[in-house]
């Protein structure tokens, strides 16, 4: 497989597929669980090593752009492959922005909610993402292209460690519910630019949190490129051939 990467990362997951809210990638358990074994469970150390490999793009935004090779088939039959996965896959039907057949074009949009969180001193924080994922597609070949500029961060200024009743602590873990409690004025959403903030800012006040946000930013993104090339050269439920 040629692999053209904006920021490198040579390994690729071999997860099977789960449920999420948004996306049947992987559980964020799962997820978690492959970002450990990879990188260990020091999310600071961990980031550290990742950035050593990475570069920002022009927009100051993690892009992965890699090319997978699959000789012998047409532009029509991988559209009709990257089609069929990204609808089973996303189930937002939001998700899909962009579906243009005759361009060879699909882009997708989905949020992963909570993909890390963080309780701090004072505050506690749920990171969600919502990445642009490109795919181009030519004869014998397909482009991914995998993009994130922020973090989409859930802030609760009464759920730090100092702040947090025995109660609290038991609780939090549904943010999603607090997100939708307009009346709650301890939460607050903010979205915080990766390129501002740790590993690329060393001296950043959130760096656990984004410690551990780019790496399970960083493991997502080669998940998504490892089920793309599964579904053009295997399919998705492995029978998908013009032999029936």
């Amino acid at each position: 497989m040629k692999s053209i990467k904006i920021w490198a990362c040579s390994a690729i997951i071999a997860l099977c597929g789960v449920t999420n809210v948004q996306a049947q990638v992987m559980k964020s358990a799962d997820l978690e669980k492959y970002a450990k074994q990879r990188y260990g469970e020091r999310w600071l150390d961990a980031a550290l090593t990742i950035a050593e490999e990475l570069t920002l793009d022009k927009n100051q935004s993690l892009t992965y752009q890699e090319i997978i090779e699959v000789p012998g088939k047409t532009k029509e039959q991988l559209y009709v492959a990257l089609n069929y996965w990204a609808t089973a896959t996303f189930k937002d039907k939001q998700a899909i922005t962009l579906n243009d057949k005759e361009a060879g074009c699909i882009i997708i949009t989905s949020t992963i909610p909570s993909i890390a969180t963080h309780t701090g001193t004072l505050n506690n924080y749920a990171v969600s993402i919502t990445p642009l994922i490109r795919l181009d597609i030519k004869n014998g070949r397909v482009r991914v292209t995998f993009t994130i500029q922020n973090y989409d961060v859930l802030a609760d200024i009464s759920g730090g460690w100092l702040s947090m009743s025995e109660s609290d602590q038991r609780t939090y873990g549904d943010s999603k519910r607090k997100k939708d409690d307009k009346t709650n004025a301890n939460l607050y959403d903010e979205q915080w630019e990766i390129a501002k903030h740790y590993p690329f800012v060393k001296k950043d006040p959130q760096k656990r949190t984004c410690a551990k946000a780019l790496v399970m930013t960083h493991a997502y993104s080669n998940a998504i490129i490892d089920k793309v090339e599964e579904a053009v050269k295997n399919g998705i439920i492995g029978n998908e051939d013009d032999d029936w």
